[in-house]
């Protein structure tokens, strides 16, 4: 695995935001961590969307403050993953299945080690916002993170059905 950063995104990286993101529509694959990246027609709408979750003062009603990041490789400055980190999980969703943390690794960069090394360098963010530990959720079948997780320090704590899918819970001390 080559050296990542996670950083913050901004317009120098808007056209491999929206690769990343016609990558995952092409594919059919879930854009989690991302927030509405999804339904974006541009960079900027994304990124003005995220700086709005980032401040109590201006996060919706209903929604939860978060950060979100890009993981940067270094060697060719290119987006391998987008993770985030909300602040809280004191929401009906987010306190059952969304968890803390939700991220996504480009499907040509998996397999890599990025998703691993993400999640370690966010719950840095997360222990510095104050938490003493996170849940992480993952799909029952996704073998790749539920190690992603547990490599990360992940305690399983039970599983769970959500619209008849079964995933699990994990929580990571800090």
């Amino acid at each position: 695995m080559s050296m990542i950063k996670l950083i913050k995104p901004t317009m120098e990286y808007a056209n491999d935001i929206m690769d990343y993101r016609q990558e995952f529509l092409d594919s059919g694959d879930s854009l989690a961590g991302c927030g509405n990246l999804r339904t974006c027609s541009s960079a900027e709408e994304w990124i003005d969307e995220l700086n709005i979750l980032e401040n109590k003062e201006t996060c919706p009603e209903g929604k939860v403050c978060s950060n979100t990041y890009m993981a940067i490789r270094v060697s060719d400055n290119k987006i391998v993953g987008i993770i985030d980190f909300r602040h809280h999980i004191d929401h009906p969703i987010l306190s059952v299945w969304g968890g803390h943390i939700g991220y996504s690794v480009r499907p040509i960069e998996r397999r890599k080690g990025y998703a691993t090394e993400m999640l370690r360098q966010n719950l840095i963010n997360c222990k510095r916002h104050g938490l003493d530990k996170v849940l992480v959720i993952c799909d029952f079948d996704n073998i790749a993170s539920k190690k992603t997780i547990t490599t990360n320090g992940g305690i399983f704590e039970k599983e769970i059905m959500v619209d008849g899918d079964r995933m699990e819970r994990y929580w990571i001390p800090l």
